[in-house]
């Protein structure tokens, strides 16, 4: 299936989920991460959910973060160019809804995307090559491309690979890792 198709279905898929299943989704990814061979490092960016379109509550990762005493590093979406300005987490941040709805830093201490060591990346299907399809506004594709080679990237999903994205281009990103309730995918 192309990106088209798969935002398609998966934002569907998505809709049916209550948001219970979705907590309860988003608990056993959370458990999952704990699994992966990443937690040597400092910086971690993670993206903040967006409740309106029924992504991973991403609160249970920020909770082992902040209690690993990890730097957490959160983004604002600059939408002229299609850009992430990324801010440190830290107690005196404060979130606001943006115009399109995404909890966003107003302000803070910028990090530059040089110096973040692991990505959970958000999406909305992925396939067992480590390709992802996002909401399509090239964010993360641009953000990753910025990022130190060895950034590990992990998406996380609320369901399990597809077997292959058609269409994709030599500017996507992949993956090193997927995170889903039920298994860790390796690429």
């Amino acid at each position: 299936m192309d990106k088209p198709a798969l935002r398609i279905k998966y934002k569907a898929l998505r809709e049916d989920l209550s948001l219970k299943q979705i907590d309860s989704l988003s608990m056993a990814i959370a458990n999952q991460t704990l699994k992966l061979p990443i937690w040597e490092h400092a910086f971690y960016h993670i993206f903040l959910s967006i409740e309106e379109f029924k992504e991973i509550n991403t609160d249970y990762i920020l909770n082992i973060l902040s209690g690993k005493d990890k730097n957490i590093v959160i983004s604002k979406c600059k939408f002229k160019d299609t850009s992430l300005i990324h801010f440190l987490l830290t107690d005196n941040t404060v979130i606001k809804k943006s115009a399109w709805g995404i909890p966003e830093p107003v302000d803070g201490i910028e990090i530059d995307d040089k110096k973040i060591d692991v990505v959970f990346v958000p999406l909305l299907a992925f396939d067992k090559q480590g390709n992802r399809v996002g909401y399509g506004k090239g964010f993360y594709d641009s953000f990753l491309a910025n990022c130190k080679p060895e950034t590990i990237k992990i998406g996380l999903s609320l369901f399990e690979a597809e077997y292959k994205i058609e269409g994709v281009y030599e500017g996507d990103i992949k993956m090193d890792y997927c995170v889903t309730p039920k298994a860790i995918y390796r690429f």
